[in-house]
């Protein structure tokens, strides 16, 4: 697992994982390069794409571009979210718990980058069922789109927040 971060217009590019693929024809094998990437601007908007092409350099920009089209605004309170929820996706499950203000951020490698990307720096997360990293970005990404805001909750409660 490759992991690389830039900078560019205020946006952290994170490479999750590039993936070398082989085709086997006549003359011998064709190899093309598969990226998974995070993109996020450390304030609450994260995407994630895949990239494939015949050069991990192409894979890798292709992936960008279509991370940052598909990114997603993530409600979250300071530096931790605002409670604890689960994400599902195939057989990967993520449960994500808030943490004290200085605790860090406890994860596995993939759900760091993108928890890194979006701006949580106290959160306890914890990998269940498959590890696969595409797998557990869908899952990380499932919970985060889960989540709602204190205010959110009141409202759709009907109760004064207090």
């Amino acid at each position: 697992m490759a992991e690389k971060v830039v900078e560019k217009n205020e946006l952290i590019e994170r490479v999750i994982r590039v993936n070398r693929v082989a085709k086997v024809v006549k003359g011998g094998r064709r190899f093309s390069f598969s990226a998974l990437v995070v993109v996020g601007d450390g304030k609450g908007r994260i995407g994630y794409g895949l990239g494939k092409a015949g050069e991990v350099t192409e894979a890798i920009r292709k992936g960008i571009s279509r991370a940052t089209k598909a990114m997603t605004s993530i409600s979250f309170t300071g530096t931790t979210i605002p409670h604890s929820i689960v994400g599902h996706f195939g057989a990967g499950r993520v449960y994500m718990r808030p943490a004290k203000k200085g605790h860090g951020v406890i994860a596995a490698g993939p759900i760091r980058s993108i928890l890194e990307a979006t701006g949580i720096h106290d959160i306890s997360v914890k990998c269940l069922g498959s590890r696969n990293p595409h797998n557990l970005v869908r899952a990380t990404f499932d919970a985060l789109v889960k989540l709602k805001s204190h205010e959110a909750i009141a409202e759709g409660r009907g109760i004064q927040l207090d």
